[in-house]
């Protein structure tokens, strides 16, 4: 398969435009390709899909694996914008219809849009940066590029990083403080860079003003040329995308805490601070995210280069199946805490 193993990250929009145009039993779309379809794969049939693990990406052009990042951008709009169409111009519709429809849409501005922003924002580029805000802009979600970059990887495994989840912490618990705290952290990471490069806080200068404008012109946009219930169907699909965001959150690094070094500064970062996970339809879907020690002790290696880190804890199963778990905190804390008890 090679490098062309990517292409089936396309299944997910592919099946997100199936589900918006069939309707019906099909709505749901993409759903059904990530929390059953892969889960099961992978559950049933681990070993025979591993031919899609081990190949040498890094021999093939660079620019081939950016493409298939950039592709996800007209696929994300045209999907979220099919879906506003959808529900702008088309009566008798279900409540089951449009909500399956949501979580449709919800899981690829989480998977298309934010989880690509994640690898394109942590480019040095500008150009990758801008695409990067694009990607985040349906979920609403634009301070992350400021909070995941300068807070959470320097803050992993500590009780200052809201994107790290406590022992114990239910996931639903955990989608209201990493949500809340994620977004103040991010305007006090930007105060600090505007104080220290001697610029006004209310200023042009500051990113997270241009991120809530852009925000309310988007928002406007939709309300303008559908309406405002096309505009709260927008709204609600955002917050499924954004909440799958932090439902990856939650299982990257549950229950994982730094050590104070001897003089109480912050320990090194270190692979056991994220689970892991080598399942391969999610590795690929997920573009990679799921090696995700190899991308903390090296931020800024393109996602097609990560690899398997020995020293990291594994989850019991793939990221996908791992929050369908998490999604049952009872059993998600009886798989998790006895891991924890092995990596402490």
């Amino acid at each position: 398969m090679s490098k062309w193993k990517y292409l089936i990250a396309y299944l997910a929009p592919g099946s997100a435009i199936a589900g918006l145009y069939f309707k019906g039993w099909l709505a749901p779309g993409s759903v059904y390709i990530g929390f059953i379809l892969i889960p099961i794969v992978e559950g049933l049939f681990y070993h025979q899909v591993k031919i899609l693990e081990e190949e040498p990406t890094s021999k093939a052009s660079p620019a081939l694996y950016n493409l298939f990042l950039y592709l996800n951008i007209p696929l994300l709009y045209s999907i979220v914008f099919y879906f506003l169409y959808i529900v702008h111009t088309h009566q008798g519709l279900k409540v089951w219809e449009y909500i399956t429809m949501i979580l449709n849409v919800g899981l690829i501005i989480g998977t298309s849009g934010i989880n690509v922003a994640h690898e394109l924002g942590h480019r040095r580029e500008k150009i990758h940066h801008w695409l990067s805000w694009l990607l985040l802009l349906p979920a609403f979600y634009l301070h992350f590029f400021i909070e995941h970059n300068k807070g959470h990887h320097r803050y992993i495994g500590t009780l200052q990083d809201p994107a790290t989840a406590r022992k114990g912490e239910s996931i639903y618990a955990f989608w209201w403080r990493s949500t809340l705290e994620s977004y103040q952290h991010a305007w006090h990471i930007e105060h600090e860079r505007l104080k220290l490069q001697n610029k006004p806080f209310w200023s042009r200068y500051n990113l997270m003003l241009w991120f809530q404008l852009t925000i309310i012109v988007y928002l406007g946009a939709i309300a303008i040329f559908f309406s405002w219930f096309t505009m709260m169907m927008a709204i609600l699909a955002g917050i499924v995308g954004f909440l799958f965001l932090e439902s990856v959150n939650y299982i990257e690094h549950y229950g994982l805490l730094r050590k104070n070094n001897a003089d109480g500064t912050l320990g090194p970062v270190h692979a056991g601070l994220s689970w892991d996970a080598e399942q391969p339809l999610g590795r690929i879907f997920l573009y990679e995210l799921t090696r995700h020690a190899d991308h903390h002790t090296h931020a800024g290696i393109p996602y097609q280069d990560l690899k398997a880190h020995s020293q990291s804890p594994k989850l019991a199963v793939g990221y996908p199946a791992s929050i369908v778990l998490a999604l049952i905190p009872g059993w998600w804390f009886n798989v998790m805490d006895r891991r924890l008890t092995l990596v402490a």
